[in-house]
């Protein structure tokens, strides 16, 4: 049964979602509202009124410790052919993200009323951004939401060959030196899977995900954060032997 929303700060069990995970549709974007979705296990993705709300089983993720880097990318990451920051650019990376053309959709799913909701999150200190640069231009990024131990990747994009992955991999190699336990990725991607993306039950990522917004929020921008993380030298994400 597809649930109405209404003003009241209430979202339905996610287990009753159907598999393809379309659980609610209605309700607003506001910061309230989007931090007890993704709390709850539940996210908004749609292209047109009404806002949709989706719980998918299984759930695509990656968790930080089987980051999937190649010899490739390693060499790539090794010679800083791009310069990796956070939360420098998050409006651009965004927008930027907004525009990729999306294989089988017609349009996209990140409008202006999203972009407004999630620069929102950005001030808040809940959202944030992962940019690659090449040559002072910004060539490839990813944005998300963080709570508690989880990072709830929406979208990437790039503009140059592997910036999105270099992207992908420092942050994950930053929210591991965090102690992070899981990326959520929501649905499969082909891009995300080459990164060690892999699906678990709804029912496993829901019982990962209440013991991991338990710990403490790491809020504000991260832009300092991250670069004391880096300039530190740590490097945690290991060479898969596939």
């Amino acid at each position: 049964m597809l649930h109405k929303l209404d003003e009241n700060l209430l979202f339905p069990d996610p287990e009753k979602a159907p598999n393809d995970g379309l659980l609610a549709y209605g309700g607003d974007l506001t910061t309230e509202r989007l931090l007890l979705a993704y709390r709850s296990g539940i996210f908004p993705w749609y292209n047109e009124d009404p806002i949709l709300w989706w719980s998918p089983n299984p759930r695509f993720v990656v968790f930080p410790d089987k980051v999937y880097v190649s010899k490739s990318m390693r060499k790539i990451l090794e010679k800083k052919v791009f310069t990796i920051t956070a939360d420098t650019a998050f409006e651009q990376v965004i927008n930027n993200c907004s525009g990729i053309p999306r294989a089988g959709q017609p349009g996209t799913w990140i409008t202006e009323e999203m972009i407004e909701a999630y620069c929102r999150l950005f001030d808040a200190g809940y959202a944030h951004s992962f940019e690659a640069w090449k040559n002072g231009e910004l060539v490839g990024g990813l944005y998300g939401l963080s709570m508690g131990s989880i990072f709830f990747g929406e979208s990437m994009f790039t503009f140059a060959s592997n910036a999105s992955k270099a992207a992908f991999i420092s942050m994950a190699q930053f929210v591991q030196t965090l102690g992070f336990s899981l990326i959520d990725s929501q649905v499969h991607t082909a891009h995300v899977e080459t990164l060690g993306g892999e699906s678990i039950s709804r029912r496993e990522y829901l019982g990962i995900l209440d013991t991991g917004i338990q710990h403490r929020d790491i809020t504000g921008s991260w832009t300092e954060l991250y670069s004391s993380v880096t300039s530190s030298g740590t490097t945690l994400a290991t060479e898969d032997p596939r």
